[in-house]
């Protein structure tokens, strides 16, 4: 019955009122049974009666009978005690010994005693001058506790309970519906997902839940984001992947109808299908290398490189193409560059890509620059080329995948899937760097990439 988080909150807000209403109620009980009304009023005809004696001590003792009077108008027993704690005088002799008192550990002005028959007296008593001891005492009052409790409690316990009761109620109805419906709201929209309808849960109730419901929106953000790059990773392969399908079908089709009747063809029919396939190769190898460095499964074979010796190496790698494009190929390295720990064949392959992308995208007569400098604990490298530039809306997304700003700027021709900046993305920090791009159109592009620096 009670299964849901709301009525069990319910639940638990009236029980635990209940369970304050009859503690309330115990403790006025124990009250009631340890400090009556009837016992409060004996304890003052008690003291009354001693203040009446010690008044007039000369009087009342010499007189016993004034003694008597005393004990019929104030319905007590009065006793005397000599120095050696001996009964001297007591107003009723032939009612059970009240022994003499014990020493008044707590200072109190009335306490309890019994008789020889076992029976409770309240008395008080004083020492008198004439070294002589006062006991004034009465019988403890045998209250109907029940009676008292249910005559002049119970009902207004009852009627103050019910009430108490009832506002708890309203409260912890509305308490519970401020935890849990957000709770509530959560668990639907999670049921529910996907839907098209899914929208952002808005934070209501106790902090706590505000932050389950932010987190919850957050892993929605995420596995929305998730799903639509899955979409457009999916989208963009199939994109890449029939252009070189539909040449490669094309002319093998020539191949196998002899459109292509000539030597001349079937070579040109030949070549076509060879570098269409040697295309989706690469593509296929740049694909797997990507996952695997988003995996964090790539074989990284760590050491010490020498980073000056890496980018003079490809400098000369790029510098015959580079005349041949009448493009200036420079490169700046501080004599001092220390050594960095990192995968030097996966090191080549970032700058190979950097510097292959700017070449292509520098017009004749520009020039590219490769620089490399320690920046603190880091080692800053930097690509920079006069070409064309990226536009400033797509700066943000120039490291994605299969994106590419214009598949025409080097001449007209494809030259890539869009995987070459998202693998240089990776590897960079793989090795716990970082990279980041400025460029203008019009006024060339700058890559910069902060390695860190081998611990001394």
């Amino acid at each position: 019955m009670f299964t849901s988080l709301r009525a069990r909150l319910w639940l638990s807000y009236a029980m635990v009122l209940t369970i304050a209403l009859v503690i309330v109620a115990v403790v006025l009980l124990v009250f009631l049974i340890r400090n009556p009304l009837l016992s409060r009023q004996t304890q003052e005809r008690i003291r009354d009666a001693q203040n009446l004696i010690i008044s007039d001590t000369q009087k009342y003792l010499s007189d016993p009978n004034s003694l008597e009077q005393i004990k019929q108008k104030y319905d007590v027993r009065v006793l005397l005690f000599d120095a050696k704690r001996s009964l001297i005088f007591d107003t009723n002799p032939n009612d059970p010994k009240i022994p003499f008192p014990r020493r008044n550990i707590l200072s109190r002005n009335v306490q309890t005693a019994r008789d020889t028959n076992g029976e409770f007296w309240l008395y008080t008593f004083k020492r008198l001058s004439q070294n002589q001891i006062l006991l004034v005492a009465a019988p403890r009052p045998r209250v109907p506790v029940w009676n008292v409790f249910a005559d002049e409690f119970l009902f207004p316990i009852i009627e103050g309970g019910v009430i108490a009761l009832l506002l708890s109620l309203i409260l912890a109805y509305a308490i519970s519906r401020w935890v849990a419906d957000p709770l509530q709201q959560v668990v639907h929209a999670a049921q529910t997902y996907p839907s098209d309808e899914m929208k952002s849960i808005s934070p209501r109730g106790p902090h706590e839940v505000q932050d389950l419901t932010r987190a919850f929106n957050s892993m929605i953000a995420r596995v929305e984001s998730s799903q639509k790059s899955q979409r457009e990773f999916v989208a963009n392969v199939s994109h890449e992947l029939k252009t070189p399908l539909t040449s490669i079908q094309g002319f093998a089709q020539a191949l196998l109808d002899e459109t292509a009747d000539t030597p001349a063809a079937r070579h040109q029919a030949a070549q076509i299908i060879y570098n269409e396939a040697g295309r989706m190769h690469r593509m296929a190898l740049d694909l797997l290398d990507l996952a695997r460095l988003e995996a964090g499964t790539a074989d990284l074979k760590m050491s010490a490189v020498d980073m000056k010796a890496l980018l003079q190496n490809i400098i000369d790698k790029f510098t015959p193409p580079a005349q041949k494009a009448n493009i200036s190929l420079q490169l700046d390295v501080a004599s001092n560059l220390p050594v960095v720990m990192g995968d030097g064949d996966r090191l080549a392959q970032i700058f190979t890509n950097l510097v292959d992308n700017a070449l292509k995208f520098t017009p004749a007569n520009g020039q590219v620059a490769l620089s490399a400098r320690k920046a603190g604990a880091e080692m800053e490298i930097s690509i920079t080329d006069s070409g064309i530039g990226v536009p400033s809306d797509a700066l943000p997304r120039l490291f994605d995948r299969f994106y590419q700003v214009d598949t025409s700027r080097a001449g007209g021709e494809s030259h890539g899937a869009g995987l070459g900046l998202a693998i240089v993305k990776e590897i960079v920090e793989a090795h716990n760097g970082r990279i980041s791009v400025r460029s203008q159109v019009g006024h060339g592009t700058t890559f910069v990439i902060l390695l860190p620096l081998t611990s001394n």
